[in-house]
C-alpha cells in the first residue's frame, strides 16, 4: 500500500522565491488531503536547495548535480515517489486552498478519467488557457507571432486555445498544461511516464496524447484552482527554450501525428510542419535580438 494517497511532484531550477511561495502554498493545506511533495532541484545556483532543507524540512529535496529538465526531474520524482496517484506542479504556482482535495475527489469519481487538469489563472487573476486542441503547425503560425497580430481573431487560435469557450465548465479535452496536473496511477503503470525524449516542452501534449489513445480521458476540471506564472525559469535563457520548444513540437509533429497522414503525402506535411515551425523560431529570435539592441541603445 503506498504511504499517501498522492505525491506532489516539484522540478525547481533558480527560482528560490516562486520555489518557497509554492511550498508554503502547499503547506498551508497539509491536512487537506494525504499528501507527500517531492522537489527535484536541478543544480540550481541561487540558494533554492538550501532555503527548502531550512524552510520546509517536511519536504523530500533531491539535489542533482546535473540538469535533468521538466521530463527527467519529474520522471525521477515519479519513480521515487510513496502516494498512489502524482501531481505534477511547476515551482512557480501558488496552490489555492481546496484545489488538491478537489482534484483528488474529481479522480475518484471518475474512473474513466487518466488526466485532470485544474484551472489555472495568471498573477493578476486573469484566465490562463491551460487546457487545449492537440497542436498542428498552421495554428503554430499563428500564436504569438505578427500573423496573429494582424489577424488577433484568426480560427487557428481560437480553436487552439479553446477561445470559443468560457472555461467555466468541466469538459473534456485534448491535453492540460504540465504545469499543474493529476495522473491517476493506474496510467502511470500502463502507459508509463513521461517521454525522456523530450528535455522540456511538449512532454505534457505527447503524455496526454498516449492517454487519450489508451482510451482514457484527460479532464479539465474549473472548481480546482491555481495560479501560475509563466516562464520564471525559462525566461532567463529565452533563446535556448525558443530552440528546445520548436524542437519538441517537430519531435511530437513527427512521433504522434505525422502516422495519421496519408504515406504518400507525409514527406510533403512533415517538410510543411518543419518549414513552419523553422520560420516561426526565426521571428522570435530576431525579435529577442531587436529588443536586446533597444535595451542597449536606451543606457
Amino acid at each position: 500500500m503506498p504511504d499517501f494517497d498522492l505525491s506532489v511532484t516539484i522540478c525547481s531550477w533558480n527560482t528560490l522565491e516562486d520555489t518557497r511561495a509554492c511550498l508554503a502554498s502547499l503547506e498551508r493545506i497539509r491536512d487537506e488531503a494525504s499528501f507527500e511533495v517531492i522537489v527535484i532541484d536541478n543544480h540550481s545556483r541561487d540558494g533554492s536547495p538550501d532555503m527548502i532543507e531550512k524552510e520546509f524540512p517536511w519536504v523530500r529535496l533531491f539535489r542533482m548535480d546535473q540538469n535533468l529538465g521538466f521530463t527527467g526531474g519529474h520522471n525521477f520524482a515519479l519513480e521515487h515517489r510513496k502516494g498512489a496517484h502524482a501531481f505534477l506542479l511547476n515551482s512557480d504556482t501558488v496552490v489555492h486552498p481546496g484545489a488538491l482535495r478537489t482534484l483528488l475527489d474529481a479522480l475518484d469519481e471518475r474512473p474513466e478519467t487518466g488526466i485532470i487538469g485544474p484551472k489555472l489563472l495568471n498573477p493578476d487573476g486573469s484566465l490562463q488557457y491551460s487546457c487545449r486542441t492537440f497542436p498542428n503547425p498552421v495554428a503554430a503560425l499563428f500564436r504569438n507571432t505578427f500573423l496573429g497580430r494582424l489577424f488577433p481573431k484568426n480560427r487557428f487560435t481560437r480553436e487552439y486555445l479553446m477561445q470559443d469557450w468560457d472555461h467555466q465548465s468541466e469538459r473534456n479535452v485534448d491535453w492540460v498544461s504540465g504545469a499543474a496536473f493529476i495522473v491517476r496511477d493506474k496510467v502511470i503503470e500502463t502507459v508509463g511516464t513521461l517521454d525522456p525524449n523530450y528535455f522540456m516542452y511538449c512532454e505534457d501534449v505527447d503524455w496526454c496524447w498516449r492517454v487519450n489513445k489508451a482510451g482514457w480521458k484527460v479532464t479539465y476540471l474549473p472548481t480546482s484552482v491555481i495560479t501560475h506564472a509563466i516562464g520564471r525559469s525559462t525566461d532567463r535563457v529565452a533563446n535556448k527554450m525558443i530552440l528546445r520548444f520548436h524542437v519538441s513540437m517537430a519531435r511530437f509533429y513527427r512521433k504522434n501525428m505525422l502516422s495519421e497522414v496519408t504515406p504518400l503525402l507525409r514527406p510533403l506535411a512533415y517538410g510543411f510542419a518543419v518549414t513552419a515551425l523553422f520560420a516561426r523560431a526565426c521571428l522570435f529570435f530576431a525579435k529577442n535580438g531587436l529588443d536586446a539592441v533597444k535595451r542597449r541603445l536606451r543606457r
